[in-house]
């Protein structure tokens, strides 16, 4: 196996550059334990769930660098990014990492504001007199 592999993952506006190298489990997210980077319960389940799919939870240390978006976004991107370092490592994870739909970049993006309206589509509100 390689030393270390370099993975992007992307999610709306966030990118994340996730290495992935052989050691105990340490979660490091710019810098910090990713259990302070990311406080909510759900978004650490979000992160480590490619990880808990092909059960290597504790097999390998992550750092991933991440970019933009908000938390959420910043913890799918950080998903993606360690679901394609995974299939860099061993390509028997891809019919896992794909039924759970991990490899997929989430293509939803914020619309844009449109003249006339006040948000993407709200419309001023109507009053006939």
């Amino acid at each position: 196996m390689k030393e270390a592999v370099l993975a992007t993952g992307r999610r709306k506006t966030s990118v994340a550059r996730v290495w992935l190298t052989p050691g105990t489990g340490r979660i490091l997210i710019n810098k910090r334990p990713f259990e302070e980077y990311f406080p909510l319960e759900t978004l650490r389940n979000d992160v480590t769930r490619p990880l808990v799919v092909t059960n290597t939870l504790g097999k390998f240390d992550i750092i991933a660098n991440v970019r933009g978006g908000g938390v959420t976004g910043q913890a799918g991107a950080v998903r993606h990014g360690i679901a394609r370092a995974l299939l860099q490592i061993d390509e028997t994870f891809k019919p896992m990492l794909r039924k759970e739909g991990l490899l997929t970049r989430d293509p939803r993006m914020v619309e844009r504001k449109k003249y006339g309206l006040k948000k993407a589509r709200r419309a001023p509100q109507f009053s006939k007199r």
